[in-house]
């Protein structure tokens, strides 16, 4: 394998192109008209334009970058995450072009990409299960019988579903038509799926997700767990591993129960099977991604491992190089997503141009990005500038190090989710460790982010009269100095 074109853009193309480097591979951009002078298209050996800004002509057309092989003469491809990572039908078209795609295959795809059929997978190991539909269900009377059952509160899911959308939670009877109606119909709009199914509600629910890495070969291990339970509508914010929950005995469980999940298609490659873990500590299976997942630097800083590397290695047809007695954790790691966006706003993206952007330095602190300063922020794609990631002995100093980094991080002209990252990692429920995926809800409001501005910006103030003060004092002082330094020489040439 000697050249790999990266089928995405800005921190993750990034990303993927400098293990490549490494390896002495050759990388190709695909880039479009919006992102001709982004980092990602400067930094790769060659880059290939595959049409105009919105992502429906170009990133998301498979035909275009398959093409772009063609042209380059590259012999792999990389999806990273997004537009086409987890699209079976690329992957089809992949590899009936003769191109190898970095990633799982496209039956693999196909089963995990439908919440009900990863669901069939994963019970023929007895996989644990929220207790629920296994089916689809169309009939609404069916449907209302069925929850009662399960017993209320109920959450209906689209099957073919992500990112909260087609997601309904039901507290009563009453509410329930009405209910499934808007989640067929945003399921429907959203997926062109209206699928759904129902599970009872886990009221307190944390989300624990295991890393796992297959090779051709049948060989499959997990790399631990990260906890994701910090999110604004329904997508992460704020990630860590290991979590500081999960007992030994509980993490080997999930560990196996995630393998198995993986072993159940034949998996190849790097994945992600997720959990949600409720308030007695009991697992559930949720749904596997079956791509390299956003906030995998945690996972590779607790772990030493390159996963894009891995990822690379297991598409050129090597063994694992390691089994799972050889990996163990070690120190924690935190990652905060900085998105380009408005936590005063109910987290609404926001845009505009980089006018200051200076990221944090030092020990144990890693900058994912794909901007610098003067750059806009594009209306096209999601909003993610960076992703920031502290390293640390534990957790309390991973905690601390993210603080020190938030703090360092500069960035004017937009807003972001630096303030609320920082909010976070001081709040007692996250320092104790006890909180779920509504921590949003019960501990955020934009009037305690306002507070904390407010404060910031008072001791700022207060901190430059106090610096002026002391200039002023100096001044003086240096001026009295010369005024005597001046009389003695004056006084030394009179002798």
């Amino acid at each position: 394998m000697n050249k790999i074109l990266i089928a995405n853009r800005g921190e993750i193309a990034l990303r993927i192109m400098r293990s490549a480097k490494e390896m002495g591979i050759k990388t190709v951009a695909v880039f479009s008209e919006a992102d001709r002078n982004a980092l990602h298209v400067r930094y790769a050996d060659e880059a290939v334009c595959i049409g105009s800004a919105p992502s429906n002509q170009s990133y998301l057309v498979g035909s275009k970058i398959i093409n772009a092989c063609r042209l380059t003469g590259a012999e792999a491809i990389h999806p990273g995450y997004g537009f086409l990572s987890e699209n079976p039908t690329f992957a089809q078209e992949v590899k009936d072009a003769g191109l190898i795609l970095i990633g799982p295959t496209p039956e693999a795809m196909e089963v995990m990409g439908n919440k009900l059929s990863a669901k069939a997978a994963a019970m023929k190991y007895n996989i644990p299960m929220v207790p629920g539909t296994e089916e689809a269900i169309t009939n609404v009377e069916e449907a209302k019988t069925r929850a009662i059952e399960v017993g209320f509160p109920i959450l209906i899911k689209a099957a073919a579903g992500g990112g909260g959308k087609g997601m309904r939670i039901v507290e009563k009877v009453a509410d329930f038509e009405e209910q499934m109606q808007l989640a067929v119909s945003e399921a429907t709009s959203a997926f062109g799926d209206g699928s759904v199914f129902i599970e009872r509600y886990v009221t307190s629910p944390r989300h624990i997700e295991i890393q796992v890495l297959g090779d051709t070969y049948g060989n499959i291990v997990h790399l631990f767990e990260r906890e994701c339970s910090v999110q604004r509508r329904h997508q992460k914010v704020v990630e860590e591993a290991p979590s500081s929950v999960l007992t030994p005995e509980i993490r080997e469980k999930m560990g196996k129960c995630a393998v198995d999940v993986a072993r159940s298609v034949s998996y190849v490659g790097a994945g992600t099977v997720e959990f949600i873990l409720d308030e007695n500590l009991d697992f559930f299976f949720l749904e596997m991604n079956t791509r390299l997942q956003v906030e995998h630097p945690v996972t590779e800083m607790i772990t030493g491992l390159d996963l894009v590397k891995e990822q690379i290695k297991i598409a050129r047809g090597e063994v694992l190089s390691f089994k799972q007695e050889d990996l163990t954790i070690s120190g924690h790691a935190m990652e905060l997503r900085v998105y380009a966006e408005d936590p005063l706003n109910n987290f609404l993206p926001d845009i505009g141009t980089l006018q200051t952007y200076q990221t944090p330095k030092g020990y144990g602190v890693r900058v994912d990005d794909g901007f610098e300063q003067g750059m806009e922020i594009p209306i096209y794609y999601d909003p993610m500038i960076a992703k920031l990631i502290t390293y640390g002995k534990d957790r309390t100093e991973a905690i601390e190090r993210m603080i020190r980094a938030i703090e360092e991080y500069d960035i004017t002209g937009i807003q972001t989710t630096l303030n609320f990252g920082k909010f976070v990692m001081q709040h007692p429920a996250f320092v104790s460790g006890k909180f779920d995926t509504h921590f949003v809800g019960k501990y955020f409001t934009p009037d305690s982010l306002k507070t904390a501005n407010e404060q910031e910006a008072m001791i700022a103030a207060i901190a430059a009269v106090l610096l002026l003060q002391n200039q002023k004092s100096s001044v003086q002082q240096s001026a009295s100095a010369a005024t005597q330094k001046s009389n003695w020489v004056q006084n030394r040439r009179n002798v």
